[in-house]
């Protein structure tokens, strides 16, 4: 009996994490992505779930694993495991909710355990309205993309400043 190999459908596989308090949208920002829809019921996500969508970037197909992250603290111990083989975390919070901001220095604590690095780049979504979502996961993909060992990078490697927009003017988070 003969077996054949799969053939692998993508060059690249990175596991990305959205993090943040329970309610801000995580799975909205996933589901926005990966299906372009959008629900205005909250269901609030049981320890952790993923979605896969393969896209493009630089020649390349890139196969992004996406891990949708329980913000409630019960479920801080599951979540936090998932840390370690992450490639890209984004960090979300609600922009009418003040506390999820003030809760996002948490978030990076917890980050920080497993890596020192803190170039945040900052960037406004909306997954009601479709704005910057899809920018969001393909910048974070482009970024790992361009540290990815082997591949020849352009351009600046160094953190972004989370205090101004990409026209370069200060911006209030």
């Amino acid at each position: 009996m003969h077996l054949k190999m799969a053939k692998k459908t993508y060059d690249l596989l990175f596991k990305l994490l959205l993090i943040g308090d329970s309610g801000v949208g995580k799975t909205c920002l996933l589901f926005r992505f990966s299906d372009d829809a959008f629900n205005t019921t909250f269901i609030s996500t049981i320890g952790i779930d993923f979605k896969i969508k393969t896209v493009e970037l630089g020649g390349k197909k890139i196969k992004l694993q996406i891990w949708d992250t329980a913000g409630q603290e019960r479920f801080h111990t599951i979540t936090t495991s998932y840390y370690r083989g992450a490639m890209g975390i984004m960090l979300v919070y609600d922009i009418t909710n003040p506390k999820t901001f003030e809760n996002i220095s948490k978030w990076l604590r917890n980050i920080d355990e497993i890596s020192r690095e803190h170039g945040v780049p900052f960037l406004e979504t909306s997954a009601k309205a479709n704005i910057n979502v899809e920018k969001a996961f393909m910048d974070l993909a482009q970024a790992i993309l361009n540290k990815t060992p082997g591949r020849d990078t352009e351009g600046p490697r160094g953190g972004v400043d989370i205090h101004t927009n990409n026209s370069g003017s200060k911006r209030c988070c």
